[in-house]
């Protein structure tokens, strides 16, 4: 099973309050692996919100996955489905460009 990428189309991500062609990134990601888009995500400070899951393989070799916030620029759309065409987390190392994106999601609050 490949990589499969998550993006966040909600709110804040993927509108107006946030630059961008959101298609054309949606449709660019769709091109390297399987996209899911989700409501919101609740990270909107980090607007826009990719989540890049890693493959079989990847968890296997024991990789989570890896949220890039504030991806808003084409460049940085072409580096995340260069890295998920090389295999994605786990097994392709993450160019040093998409530190700059990465962050940690807040745990979430487990209902009882």
């Amino acid at each position: 099973m490949p990589c499969r990428i998550v993006v966040c189309r909600d709110c804040c991500c993927g509108s107006p309050k946030v630059s961008g062609d959101h298609a054309a990134q949606t449709a660019r990601l769709r091109a390297a692996a399987p996209v899911r888009v989700s409501e919101c995500l609740d990270v909107c400070d980090q607007a826009n919100v990719v989540v890049v899951q890693p493959s079989a393989a990847g968890r296997a070799a024991g990789a989570r996955p890896v949220w890039l916030g504030l991806v808003n620029d084409p460049d940085a759309t072409e580096d995340i489905a260069a890295w998920v065409r090389a295999g994605g987390p786990g097994v392709a190392t993450r160019p040093g460009i998409l530190d700059l994106y990465a962050f940690e999601p807040p745990r979430r609050r487990a209902t009882s």
